[in-house]
């Protein structure tokens, strides 16, 4: 029987798949739950805010997401009017939201065919300075998160305006009038700081697991 074989390059590929599926899909999670909209609709006090009844609200939410998950290649607001301006901002949101979609369904092919290699090749990740692949992929995101996340606590009306600028550079269709767009009325920056919290908190957790199963692996491999 062929030897096991014991590959750096393997250990890298695979803790920068692993980095890359747990942030994709802690991201993809806000994204594609809706019901963790509606559920903040009464909390975030949007009907009394925007004199919109719920239904309309969610109709408009829905549309917003149709559009920018890909579900329909025209973008709508339900009931509500929109802009040029308003409608291209959500088109570059539709890109960003498509990309985060992208990654995640290729990181996890990227992760069954390594796996694969694993067992076709008889190969086995080199564990750097003691720990695995998870353990790499797992600190060096968590520890980014961690840092993104203490910064963004401290001022997250600058963090939302300094996002904006990184990730839609040269533009500023995503200040909105809400008398041409009112669509953001129901979209305050209160949602997406709790966006924001709900996608760290996935991201923590799952690095915190994938820590934990590198040490108890760790723990039941034979001492050389």
């Amino acid at each position: 029987m062929k030897p096991i074989k014991e590959s750096k390059l393997l250990t890298l590929a695979l803790a920068l798949v692993l980095a890359l599926g747990v942030l994709s899909a802690s991201i993809a999670v806000p994204i594609l739950c809706r019901s963790f909209y509606y559920a903040q609709i009464g909390p975030l006090g949007l009907e009394e805010y925007t004199g919109l009844n719920e239904e309309v609200i969610r109709q408009a939410y829905d549309g917003v997401l149709d559009y920018c998950t890909g579900k329909t290649e025209t973008f709508s607001a339900g009931l509500l009017p929109f802009s040029d301006s308003g409608e291209s901002h959500f088109a570059d949101v539709r890109n960003l939201f498509l990309l985060d979609l992208w990654v995640l369904g290729l990181s996890l092919a990227a992760l069954v065919l390594l796996l694969l290699l694993v067992r076709r090749q008889r190969l086995r990740p080199r564990r750097l300075l003691g720990r695995g692949p998870g353990f790499w992929g797992a600190a060096g995101l968590g520890g980014v998160f961690l840092l993104i996340g203490g910064l963004a606590a401290l001022d997250f009306d600058r963090a939302f305006v300094v996002f904006h600028a990184l990730f839609f550079p040269g533009k500023d269709n995503w200040i909105f009038d809400w008398r041409t767009d009112p669509v953001i009325l129901i979209l305050p920056q209160d949602f997406f700081r709790n966006c924001a919290i709900l996608a760290l908190a996935l991201v923590l957790v799952w690095c915190g697991v994938l820590i934990a199963l590198d040490f108890i692996i760790s723990q039941k491999r034979p001492a050389k």
